[in-house]
């Protein structure tokens, strides 16, 4: 199978609900065999005796309490989805629907507590169905009954987690841990220096370009390894034309091949990059930062306007940015073991991730003296704990902020106030007191 489709089989796999149900229908089918062979085995050996013994169940009793479990397990099965489906509206709504497929339907949590419920139900059922006569089978009617109690404490565990898991809170951490470990992988070396510039041995112009050829999509993963594979075999060097997020269009340029790299076949080229719908976060450092950035700028929104929030999605971005700009964002040359260059491959710089940080939320949170602090916090933050040559850029950030608050606060104060680092957006005494200066009666005045 080839490197692209089975990158998009284990992506949809991470992101499919319906799965772990699936698996717990097999494993169902093996497991009611074995506790049906214990029962069995149990009888033979006059352990237990089907009609009284064990738990000592009548024929009534046992099948009452089956239907109770048969009924609980449909009845959470069904306030689940529901409200899964409500809960993916509200957060899509409210957040941003970038969540839904990287956050809400890749949660364990959810998809293991469904699987559970319908291992209990296909279980409960098949117990009852083999109920006959006078035999009570007590084995496999205890198993039933133990997993409907454990089904009642999955069921009021998953109402608390999912209360929590939906905050605003929790939805920036798990996006902000998704950011860290795609930096951690594409970037997986510390920086005390600006990157040396090196000069390129690519010729001037390529001697053939591989255009996409199939259905428009994204750009989801691509198989480095493979690539600079490849273009060692041919003695050539290839360049991907796009970075990992970028649309494609059929026939729009995707592989640039330099010297003998131009005889290697296009459907090889092909097979190393993988296309879909969505962005996904296993190599696009950038889609976190976009993430949590649609959660600010909707949280900014007049419709919403909750800015708390946004400085909560803030808080993720600082962290992101602190360790983007504690790495190496190597060169978009690779090369082989010998050191021959084989693959060009752009990926994003630190002005790139300065920006999509900054700007929009500047520009959609300029009338909020809360983010113009918590901005500004962050900033000078940064300035303070990463190296030297990060520095322009988060100087420059700074500069457009002052501008930004001069052009939308009228008074005096309120662009004191607005100038004034707080990471907790507003809500620092200290900062009140740079601004606000006591008299002699034990009053205020203003500065």
């Amino acid at each position: 199978m080839r490197w692209n489709r089975r990158y998009v089989i284990k992506s949809y796999i991470r992101a499919s609900l319906w799965l772990v149900p699936f698996f717990s229908v097999l494993a169902y089918m093996v497991i009611h065999r074995i506790t049906y062979g214990i029962g069995g085995w149990l009888l033979r050996t006059g352990r237990i005796d089907e009609t009284t013994a064990f738990l000592g169940l009548t024929m009534e009793g046992a099948r009452s309490g089956l239907e109770t479990i048969v009924t609980l397990n449909l009845s959470f099965l069904v306030f689940t989805f529901g409200s899964l489906l409500v809960a993916i509206q509200v957060a899509g709504g409210q957040y941003t629907p970038r969540i839904i497929a990287t956050t809400l339907l890749r949660d364990n949590a959810i998809r293991f507590t469904v699987g559970y419920f319908v291992f209990t139900l296909l279980f409960a059922l098949r117990v009852l169905s083999r109920m006959g006569g006078q035999i009570v089978h007590q084995f496999n009617t205890f198993i039933a009954g133990v997993l409907g109690l454990v089904s009642i404490v999955v069921f009021l565990y998953l109402i608390d987690y999912a209360a929590r898991f939906l905050r605003p809170v929790s939805i920036v951490q798990n996006v902000g841990k998704s950011g860290i470990a795609v930096i951690q992988s594409v970037y997986p070396e510390s920086t005390t220096r600006p990157r040396p510039v090196e000069s390129s041995h690519r010729p001037a112009s390529p001697d053939r370009t591989v255009a996409y050829v199939g259905t428009s999509g994204i750009v989801l993963a691509v198989d480095l390894p493979g690539l600079v594979t490849q273009a060692k075999q041919a003695n050539g060097i290839i360049e991907f034309v796009p970075q990992v997020g970028d649309f494609v269009a059929v026939d729009e340029p995707l592989f640039r091949l330099y010297g003998a790299a131009g005889a290697i076949d296009d459907r090889q080229l092909r097979a190393a990059v993988a296309l879909g719908s969505e962005r996904t976060v296993e190599q696009d450092p950038t889609f976190a930062f976009r993430i949590l950035v649609d959660i600010a700028i909707k949280a900014l929104s007049p419709a919403i306007n909750d800015p708390t929030t946004a400085v909560l999605a803030i808080d993720q971005l600082h962290r992101l940015l602190r360790l983007v700009g504690l790495r190496q964002l190597h060169s978009e040359e690779i090369c082989d073991a010998a050191g021959k260059l084989r693959l060009v491959f752009r990926t994003p710089n630190w002005e790139d991730f300065v920006h999509l940080t900054c700007t929009e939320i500047r520009h959609c949170g300029a009338g909020s003296v809360q983010i113009m602090r918590r901005m500004r916090s962050m900033l000078e933050n940064l300035m303070q704990t990463l190296p030297q040559h990060r520095h322009a850029e988060l100087c420059q950030q700074l500069d457009l902020l002052d501008r930004t608050i001069d052009g939308n606060y009228s008074f005096s104060e309120d662009k004191a106030l607005a100038r004034i680092p707080d990471p907790q957006g507003l809500g620092g005494t200290l900062g009140v007191q740079a601004v606000i200066e006591p008299t002699s009666e034990g009053g205020g005045r203003d500065k």
